[in-house]
């Protein structure tokens, strides 16, 4: 399923804030025993050399908000990310250990950090702390798998889109594209260059096989005449 642009934004400003706090964040995160999906897990690195575990659901919506689909608060904090119009709608439906993080657009978009950021997260619900609901060795082995599906996709762009399977590069740069609402120049760079890259790839391997049935060709022609000196030597 596509996700809206109100989606992408409020994930890209969540992004910032982790940052901003010093946590290691990476979205999309399986949890183990059946917990469902985190939209957004975030760890943060305490000073007593503990681990400091927090869940994050962007809603932009009420149906997006009252969807059956699981919601995995199995961290020590855990939060849902909506639009601050919708939190005034749903404040009421939210259990209390639970806290909530409104999204304010900017009138113009920031450009933070090499990122450009186009609204404001703040708290406006403190989350209370929870205990973990899941072995905390099991979970940091689904964080760092998530962490490197990322830097498979990163080291991938950087180092050329040719080591991704063809089905899986049409569909990953489509869902990319749809999602920007078909107005991301990056997105429109990227299928550009898969294009490219399967034309040049495409005529290339047309001018090797065209190469080696030359050389074949003349390979026979060459056969063809030895043959037939031997023959003539006997006439």
């Amino acid at each position: 399923m596509s996700k809206t642009q109100m989606t992408i934004d409020i994930e890209e400003a969540l992004y910032q804030y982790s940052m901003e706090q010093g946590e290691v964040v990476v979205e999309e995160v399986s949890i183990p025993d059946d917990w469902g999906r985190v939209d957004t897990l975030a760890c943060r690195y305490k000073r007593n050399g503990e681990y400091e575990w927090r869940c994050y659901e962007v809603k932009v919506s009420i149906s997006d908000f009252r969807s059956t689909a699981k919601i995995s608060f199995i961290g020590d904090y855990n939060y849902y990310v909506m639009p601050q119009i919708l939190y005034e709608k749903v404040y009421d439906q939210i259990p209390s250990y639970v806290g909530v993080m409104s999204y304010l657009p900017f009138e113009s978009p920031l450009m933070i950090n090499e990122q450009l950021v186009k609204g404001n997260l703040s708290i406006v619900k403190k989350a209370s702390k929870q205990e973990l609901l899941v072995n905390p060795d099991q979970l940091m082995y689904s964080f760092l798998h998530s962490l490197f599906r990322e830097v498979k996709k990163a080291k991938r762009m950087e180092k050329g889109l040719h080591l991704f399977g063809d089905h899986e590069l049409h569909k990953e740069l489509l869902r990319r594209y749809k999602d920007s609402g078909n107005e991301s120049k990056k997105s429109k760079r990227l299928l550009d260059t898969f294009v490219n890259e399967k034309a040049t790839e495409e005529r290339n391997e047309i001018i090797q096989e065209l190469d080696v049935m030359r050389e074949a060709y003349y390979e026979l022609l060459a056969q063809k005449k030895e043959n037939r000196r031997i023959t003539e030597a006997y006439l």
